[in-house]
């Protein structure tokens, strides 16, 4: 039993070495890569630090189940929101939220309207910002700009065009099909249905603005 957990710990920061070699140059001063310590952790993730400090977490249970060239794509498709800046992070609207329901509550037992005005004022602002956060249509779009970064990021470490988008559709094809919640599944489906096109319209690109074969790259 110790041997095996000292291979698979050996295996595990073997893989988190080979991925920390995969991130661009430019990130590899501010961009570390750890396995994920929550509970239920997502598959990868990314949390901001510090100022200029961003750390991809991996659930290294889960990742072990996806192919080589799938787990590079999802990491790349990470890194691609760290630089797009679209990494989530933790917020001052729940607190705001909280402080302000709490104060206009208070301020109904005291009855001072002008307080109660800003409480509530306080309320809609903080409410609307974390609606705008976790707008999902914003979370879909978001995710489609990461994994074009991605396909960019492949082809700068020896990825040919189709092979991007083979291993980065293969993967959210697994995603799918692992996925039980409906929501969470969508996104995954919706971003299918963009790399399809964006299959389709570098293919034909590629052709010199040839009639498309409307087949995707995978």
């Amino acid at each position: 039993m110790t041997s095996y957990a000292t291979s698979t710990a050996r295996a595990d920061m073997g893989e988190l070495r080979r991925l920390r070699s995969l991130l661009p140059p430019e990130l590899q001063s501010w961009v570390t890569v750890e396995a994920a310590t929550d509970v239920t952790p997502p598959l990868i993730t990314s949390e901001e630090l510090g100022k200029d400090q961003v750390e991809i977490q991996i659930d290294l249970a889960k990742w072990e189940n996806f192919a080589l060239d799938q787990r590079n794509l999802l990491f790349w498709h990470q890194v691609g929101h760290v630089q797009n800046d679209t990494i989530p992070r933790d917020g001052w609207e729940m607190a705001a939220l909280a402080i302000g329901l709490g104060g206009a509550i208070g301020e109904l037992w005291v009855q001072d309207g002008l307080l109660l005005m800003l409480a509530l004022a306080l309320c809609s602002f903080s409410g609307w910002r974390l609606y705008k956060r976790n707008n999902p249509i914003k979370a879909v779009e978001e995710a489609i700009d990461a994994d074009e970064r991605a396909i960019a990021i492949a082809t700068r470490f020896g990825y040919t065009l189709p092979n991007a988008y083979k291993s980065l559709g293969s993967a959210l094809k697994t995603l799918i099909e692992q996925t039980p919640k409906k929501r969470k599944r969508d996104q995954y489906i919706k971003r299918l249905d963009a790399l399809k096109k964006s299959a389709a319209k570098a293919k034909e690109r590629a052709r010199g603005g040839a009639t498309p074969d409307t087949r995707p790259a995978y």
